[in-house]
């Protein structure tokens, strides 16, 4: 049954540590769900909207967008999962299914959008409404205790394998061996392709080849990175931090693609001529599409993959949070109720 309030947990301004608040629930929506949270990932974004690093913070701000839980309600116009069933809900809560990206099938490119946690609560709670189109079912051969970050972090890099058309013979590079790259390595190992990390880590090595990286380069050293030139079909960059792209568009090959999923706020510099002899291209994507996602979790099933993570009691939020800020986090931490 659709509940009228929830239990959350809430910043009540930027860069504030989370408080136990109340928060009232409109009426659910014709084609909306209400999903009873069970387990909620903490993901790098939730910190940028914490501390309205993105200038789009509401406050009090409830985040979360990495969830999973059971549909107890759902709207009369409704469709997708039945009432009891397990489902995962990411970044996207919503899309206007008329514009011409959804009609498209490209619904994350929506203009229309709302997001779990811009303008409305996120997943620090007890309860949380979608739309039914972005509440995907979950595999049952998956752990949902461990599948929350597949949501974010698990689409945001599986979608680029999709969109930019990598193939099994390609040679894959991941910049950043975290809580996107270590997802990334083992899909690109599983999708059959040659797999290099980027690692400013080097104790990380031996965990990036358990993941799936064939090759482990240190971006570091100079050298090392010199020697990469030419060799890469797509380098899919996962860190949120600047780092010297010229060395990176010099390790493409001809009609090689530089990739952006992490958050780099500042200007990346391209230089048309470190493009235009090897006809190389530099883009990037949001999450994916409720398809996409679907894809993914089949994927994850099938080849074994799940998010490392590390698990804390929602009452704990704050210490959780703190782990994740300070660098700790192996690779996703997870908060359950």
């Amino acid at each position: 049954m659709s509940s009228k309030s929830t239990q959350a947990w809430a910043v009540p301004q930027a860069g504030a540590e989370l408080e136990a608040i109340e928060v009232e629930l409109r009426a659910i929506g014709d084609d909306e769900v209400e999903i009873e949270v069970e387990h909620c990932g903490i993901c790098h974004s939730d910190l940028s909207m914490i501390d309205n690093e993105w200038g789009r913070s509401q406050y009090p701000l409830v985040p979360g967008h990495e969830i999973i839980g059971r549909i107890v309600d759902k709207g009369p116009r409704a469709r997708g999962p039945q009432v009891g069933a397990r489902v995962g809900l990411g970044w996207f809560a919503h899309s206007c299914g008329a514009c011409g990206s959804c009609l498209d099938g490209a619904q994350n490119l929506c203009p229309n959008s709302q997001e779990t946690i811009v303008g409305r609560h996120g997943g620090f709670a007890e309860r949380v409404r979608a739309h039914w189109m972005w509440a995907i079912a979950l595999p049952e051969e998956l752990d949902a205790a461990a599948a929350g970050p597949l949501f974010c972090g698990g689409i945001t890099v599986f979608h680029p394998l999709l969109t930019a058309g990598v193939r099994p013979t390609d040679r894959v590079a991941v910049v950043g061996v975290g809580g996107l790259g270590h997802l990334a390595l083992q899909f690109a190992r599983a999708w059959g392709c040659e797999v290099t990390a980027f690692s400013s880590s080097p104790e990380k090595a031996d965990e990036a080849r358990e993941l799936g990286a064939h090759r482990v380069v240190n971006s570091r050293d100079k050298d090392a990175l010199k020697a990469e030139a030419g060799r890469h079909d797509f380098v899919l960059v996962t860190v949120n931090v600047p780092l010297d792209w010229n060395r990176y568009l010099a390790a493409l090959a001809p009609r090689g693609r530089l990739h952006f999923v992490g958050a780099v706020l500042e200007p990346v510099p391209v230089p048309p001529f470190a493009l235009i002899g090897g006809e190389k291209s530099v883009s990037g994507t949001p999450m994916g599409t409720p398809t996409s996602t679907r894809m993914m979790l089949d994927f994850c099933a099938r080849h074994a993959i799940a998010p490392q993570t590390q698990v804390y009691p929602m009452d704990q939020v704050n210490k959780a949070i703190r782990h994740v800020r300070d660098g700790n986090a192996r690779y996703r931490v997870v908060l359950t109720r």
